[in-house]
């Protein structure tokens, strides 16, 4: 049996958890600082939960393809996506994204906000309320929207067949490998491919319970000579 979808499966959804991150903690952040347009932007961010992957995927050879704007620079830096594995993490990223996006969106606003205007009150600045109150408070639904993420990235198939195509040794990934190994009637390799896929998601699920446990969090508002305050979280993110 050869196990290279597996290690493709796990490079690609380790490389999209890593942008996810980055890109969906700060969208978070931003939607839940805004006044205006939220709606808008909230429903943009979380499109690709509701799209078809393969529409997704559509739409990512309509942007990356080398007929596109992109695709031709891309092109010319020697960088193209399409059917590399670099391909299969950018459509990781976009499906993965707004379960990130969300996960970590609703953590942020289950913060009371009577600890980040006792922050404001007391001189600190937004980027030490969003270091020092908001992702140590928070910290349990971003774990779990990180593994959430990682989940879904490794499981994607979809647009990662559209953008990234199924190449044995290149970009064929484990629920690539599933579908080939049914598409060529080999259902004793296509058992073994669910079964490797479940275990790895039943273990990652289990691990979120076992890490995202909601405990006390101590968080010190403030800072300046006399004027801190050292208060305590309870398990539901309020203050005590």
């Amino acid at each position: 049996m050869d196990y290279t979808p597996l290690w493709i499966s796990v490079k690609v959804a380790i490389c999209a958890t890593v942008f996810t991150f980055f890109l969906g903690l700060p969208a978070a952040r931003l939607v839940v600082n805004m006044r205006k347009f939220k709606g808008l932007i909230d429903g943009i961010f979380s499109l690709p939960m509701v799209l078809p992957p393969t529409v997704v995927g559509f739409f990512l050879l309509i942007l990356f393809g080398r007929n596109s704007a992109i695709g031709k620079i891309l092109e010319k830096l020697d960088a193209g996506v399409i059917f590399t594995w670099q391909g299969a993490v950018l459509a990781a990223v976009v499906v993965a994204f707004p379960i990130m996006y969300r996960t970590a969106r609703g953590a942020l606003e289950q913060v009371d906000m009577n600890l980040i205007h006792a922050a404001r009150t007391l001189g600190m600045t937004e980027v030490q309320i969003f270091f020092k109150i908001l992702l140590p408070v928070a910290r349990p639904g971003i774990v779990a929207a990180t593994i959430l993420a990682f989940a879904r990235a490794l499981g994607e198939f979809g647009a990662t067949i559209m953008i990234a195509g199924n190449i044995p040794g290149k970009t064929q990934t484990m629920s690539l490998a599933i579908y080939t190994a049914m598409q060529s009637g080999n259902r004793e390799l296509a058992y073994r491919w669910v079964a490797i896929i479940m275990t790895i998601s039943v273990v990652t699920m289990i691990l979120m319970n076992c890490i995202v446990v909601r405990r006390p969090v101590k968080v010190r508002v403030g800072g300046f000579g006399n004027k801190s305050i050292d208060v305590v979280t309870d398990r539901t993110g309020g203050e005590r």
